[in-house]
């Protein structure tokens, strides 16, 4: 296999492996790097703690980087003023008092595991609600089917109520006539108060229909006839965009299942793409740790699955109660027996590394055995017996194997021939609202399809693919395992670090693990230790979610515009996403390319704000480093760099002002679903925006208009030289009097965060140059790969 090779920008950077940047594992439990059981050969084994998300104040920069060399697991959220950072973090109560001892404290206690749990019982309530509702089809019933015409218009109006009307999946179609032109619209839920009340629907017709049916996605049909309405106007009026499809957190199985649902009644508008390659699945190895202290302990672990006979092994370390006895271990089934040495008292003398060595060569077919975390083993081992097990929590409807990562391609034209758009989220595993902005996406497209032109422009003309869960295994382990879990479930430690205490700290940080700006080509903010929450893998494209992006992009390369969805914070950020450590960042896009990047995120963000007024602060937007931190290996870089993808990123969860308290606060990343419904609603709104955003570039035909200024003439001095342009537009040109190509310079910005840069012209030179726009039109139609010589042309003569 020929290895690609790297682009010279990567090739230059020395390749780095120390642990750097934001956003490291806090090891569970209570440690903060793997420590070797050799330096500590007495200690007892360490006990679990909780976590909780406490708001840190760092007091200066010392003592920040003191937090980023103790790899702290931070969140998306932080802020800066006057050299007093705040720092939202993930931490146990041994972690809080270390901080202590650098002058870093807790301000305060944002979310604890008890209300993480609140949130879990939140969702299975939701859940039993809507599978008691599905069991069987539900029953419709028509309050009202009026027609009344107004100073505007003609108009239909209905309220239908469902049996099932209290899950917010449960939809309703309307169908009717108008003349000999059948028309269908989705019908709006009102809720008020928590309460449902209806399904309704207000719309402008151009004939009144006699009778209209509807029609629920769960089966359930009614029939009514079309009265008039006296004239009057509905109690309740309303816009005819249908929104609010999501009612509860929702884990991947019930993702992809709504999502198979939606291609089913949608067929000539959706289709279920299954990614090539299959996850390493919800799933672990059974374990026991035995023994007390570190010296003595011993780590069995199972050679088969948990669920596939490991938990069903178990070790008994024995006294035999004879005196000479040798050291011996019997097999019978899946139990283990060990019987331990003895001296001539009958006193036990075998220690962990003998029962450890005989376990491996007596019991291989069964089990493993290890030391503790690297320690010699020399304690003597006391009698003891444990079952092993996974640990792992979820019921077994939860499927265990490996799962296969979908996406949910929309539009009339499924082909290739439309420009694409890709929205994908949960990279993080503990980041519960971002799916929901891709299903309640997706539910939008299509319920408004019928009825809402808008909606219908987008769809017939966009490639539309959204991935509502990149990460499916380690989403399953935050829904039933650990609230906390960022990574994948695949564990890369060896031996010293793969006992079960380390269970939360295993996987791989899906948004590390891509081949643009990774640590292993020396960038900052990922981690090459297996058990840091921003561990980059064991090599770049290691993980099978990773590469599944890499396919999808490669398989349809008429994607021009991409979303990776995360939380918390607020941010909307786009590339470079990394920098290496002397600070400097991957290329940066060109004046040109950042300035769409900004028009085009004014358009996402007052879409944002429609929903309940959020305003993504100007602080929190813009490229990734001048706004938040390093993030070495993301998957957005590899879009933009790789494929030529426009890519940002959404952080969902801007905080919140307390009028209270008269202060801003975090939301975290499994708010109260009242909470998380309205984020999941307000960034839907992004992203169409960002779905509009594709179809007005689709749209552009219009070349670019650029000038010179000064433009030509006689100057007595250096002059500086600027460009104007009509729209967002890379400037291409030379100094030299030769054509310019896409092989010349471009202008670039002047500095981070600042406009466009300036020539400084000092002696008579000629300025040949065109300009390229987002959509890929040229200046005038010139062509850069011909002969043609219709580019721009100043001369500015120095005397």
């Amino acid at each position: 296999m020929v290895k690609r090779k790297k682009p010279k920008w990567k090739r230059n950077l020395m390749v780095m492996t120390a642990v750097t940047g934001l956003g490291f594992s806090t090891f569970y439990p209570g440690l903060s790097t793997p420590t070797s059981a050799v330096e500590r050969p007495d200690q007892p084994l360490p006990k679990e703690e909780s976590v909780s998300i406490v708001q840190l104040v760092v007091p200066n920069d010392k003592a920040k980087d003191k937090l980023l060399e103790l790899g702290i697991d931070l969140t998306h959220r932080i802020e800066e003023n006057n050299g007093v950072y705040e720092v939202d973090a993930v931490v146990t109560p041994t972690e809080i008092a270390m901080l202590d001892t650098y002058g870093i404290k807790v301000k305060d206690t944002l979310i604890t595991e008890t209300q993480w749990n609140a949130r879990v019982a939140e969702r299975q309530t939701a859940m039993q609600l809507q599978a008691s509702l599905a069991a069987s089809e539900d029953t419709l019933k028509v309050l009202r089917a009026n027609h009344f015409t107004n100073q505007s218009g003609t108009f239909l109006y209905m309220e239908v109520k469902t049996s099932a009307g209290a899950s917010a999946s449960t939809a309703l179609k309307a169908t009717w006539t108008e003349g000999e032109v059948e028309k269908s619209a989705t019908l709006s839920r009102f809720v008020d108060y928590g309460e449902y009340m209806y399904h309704y629907l207000l719309l402008q017709v151009d004939a009144v229909p006699s009778s209209v049916k509807i029609e629920s996605n769960l089966g359930g049909t009614a029939t009514s006839n079309v009265t008039e309405w006296l004239g009057k106007e509905p109690k309740h009026k309303k816009t005819n965009y249908v929104t609010d499809f999501v009612d509860h957190y929702m884990a991947p199985n019930e993702l992809y299942e709504r999502a198979e649902k939606l291609a089913k009644e949608f067929p000539n508008l959706v289709e279920i793409i299954d990614m090539p390659n299959k996850t390493n699945g919800y799933r672990r190895l059974a374990q026991a740790t035995i023994g007390g202290t570190t010296n003595l302990a011993v780590v069995v672990s199972s050679k088969a699955w948990g669920h596939e006979g490991g938990n069903d092994i178990s070790v008994d370390f024995k006294n035999p109660g004879t005196n000479n006895s040798p050291l011996k271990v019997t097999v019978d089934g899946k139990k283990i027996l060990v019987n331990l040495a003895t001296d001539a008292s009958g006193k036990v003398t075998s220690t962990a590394k003998q029962v450890v060595d005989a376990l491996n060569a007596n019991a291989s077919q069964l089990v493993s055995a290890t030391t503790y975390r690297g320690n010699a083993g020399s304690g003597v081992v006391a009698p003891a017996a444990a079952t092993l097990t996974d640990n792992l929590k979820a019921p077994s409807s939860v499927s265990r194997d490996p799962f296969t990562v979908k996406a949910i391609r929309i539009g009339k034209h499924r082909d290739g021939s439309k420009p694409g758009v890709l929205g994908y989220a949960q990279e993080h595993a503990r980041e519960w609202v971002t799916p929901l902005v891709t299903i309640e996406t997706a539910e939008r497209l299509l319920r408004n399809y019928d009825h809402d032109s808008e909606t219908r422009k987008l769809v017939d003309n966009l490639d539309i693919f959204l991935v509502p869960s990149v990460n499916p295994d380690g989403a399953n382990y935050s829904f039933n395992d650990y609230n906390m879990q960022r990574r994948n479930m695949t564990n890369h430690c060896g031996p010293t670090a793969s006992d079960p205490g380390y269970r939360n700290s295993w996987g791989v940080d899906l948004n590390r693990n891509h081949s643009v700006g990774s640590v292993f080509d020396g960038f900052v903010g990922a981690s090459t230790s297996c058990t840091s929450d921003t561990f980059a893998g064991p090599s770049e494209n290691s993980e099978p979610e990773a590469r599944n992006l890499v396919w999808l992009a490669d398989q349809n390369p008429n994607i021009k515009f991409a979303m990776n969805i995360h939380s918390y914070g607020g941010y909307f950020m786009w590339s470079p996403g990394a920098y290496d450590p002397k600070r400097v960042t991957l290329p940066r896009p060109t004046a040109g390319q950042e300035a769409f990047y900004w028009a085009a995120s004014d358009i996402m963000l007052n879409d944002i704000q429609d929903h309940r007024g959020t305003v993504i602060l100007p602080s929190r937007t813009g490229p990734i480093p001048d706004v938040l931190y390093s993030a070495a290996g993301n998957s957005a870089d590899y879009l933009w760099y790789e494929k030529g993808i426009y890519a940002w990123n959404f952080e969902v969860g801007a905080d919140l002002w307390n009028n209270t308290t008269k202060r801003w606060q975090a939301v975290g990343f499994q708010p109260a679903f009242s909470e998380g419904h309205e984020e999941a609603m307000e960034f839907s709104n992004g992203l169409i925006g960002l779905i509009k955003v594709a179809y007005a570039n689709a749209k552009d035909h219009q070349p670019p208009k650029s000038k010179a200024m000064p433009g030509n003439g006689k100057y007595d001095g250096p002059v500086v030289v600027e460009f104007e342009l009509s729209e967002p537009a890379t400037i291409y040109y030379t100094l030299d009097g030769s054509r310019p190509t896409f092989q010349s310079k471009k202008i670039q910005l002047s500095g981070t965060r600042e406009l466009a840069e300036t020539l400084k012209i000092d002696k008579t030179t000629t300025i040949n140059y065109f300009a390229v726009d987002a959509a890929g039109n040229i200046e005038k139609n010139y062509n850069p790969l011909s002969n043609g010589n219709n580019f721009n042309s100043v001369t500015i003569t120095i005397k």
